[in-house]
């Protein structure tokens, strides 16, 4: 958050001391945008400033296109060896294993959060119950009354049922042969054409 407007005349002094701190490239957009919410910097003066600090040598500056970058020079800083640099990757990788094994942490922690925000609370639970044992003491009662019904038809009554439907189809057919014979007995002298339909 901005704490107000800095001095332009402190804007160098800002600039350097943040370009030796952060030991990294930047644009001057880069800076205008980090110092300008932390001091209040305006653009021009931290462009003003970066030109000023590359033109006394305090800064280095290059040129990729249109684009400048700007960094600190590099032989402020001691010397690292071997031992030195292998340190340092020894304890980039250990943060980096220690960064992973907390974002695992914030992945199983975002996933019971849901899983907790998707379930059910105690009263909406409550509810549920009670309207499930409504629906069982319903269908209890229907089953009830279903049993103690005394029209239920058995299994013997209905192969009853089928077997006379047979017998009497089976009937039903052979009475509408016959009479399919009989009338075309009839009406095969019969002069005029014949209008019998056998489906009837």
């Amino acid at each position: 958050m901005s704490k107000g407007r800095a001095d332009p005349a402190t804007a160098p002094g800002l600039v350097l001391n943040y370009l030796r701190e952060q030991n990294r490239p930047y644009s001057a957009q880069d800076v205008f945008g980090n110092l300008q919410r932390d001091h209040g910097l305006g653009k021009a003066a931290v462009v003003k400033a970066l030109e000023q600090l590359a033109q006394q040598g305090k800064v280095k500056e290059k040129v990729y296109g249109k684009q400048k970058i700007y960094f600190a020079d590099q032989n402020e800083f001691d010397t690292l060896s071997d031992t030195d640099l292998k340190d340092l990757d020894d304890e980039i990788l250990s943060l980096t294993s220690k960064v992973q094994s907390v974002q695992q942490s914030c992945r199983h922690m975002e996933a019971e959060l849901k899983e907790l925000t998707s379930s059910l609370t105690t009263p909406e639970m409550c509810k549920e119950i009670e309207e499930l044992k409504k629906e069982c003491a319903s269908y209890t009662e229907r089953l009830s009354k279903i049993k103690t019904t005394t029209n239920h038809v058995t299994p013997e009554e209905k192969e009853k049922v089928y077997q006379e439907r047979q017998k009497y189809h089976r009937e039903w057919k052979k009475r509408k042969r016959m009479a399919t014979e009989l009338f075309d007995a009839i009406l095969e002298g019969y002069p005029k054409r014949r209008s019998w339909n056998r489906d009837r």
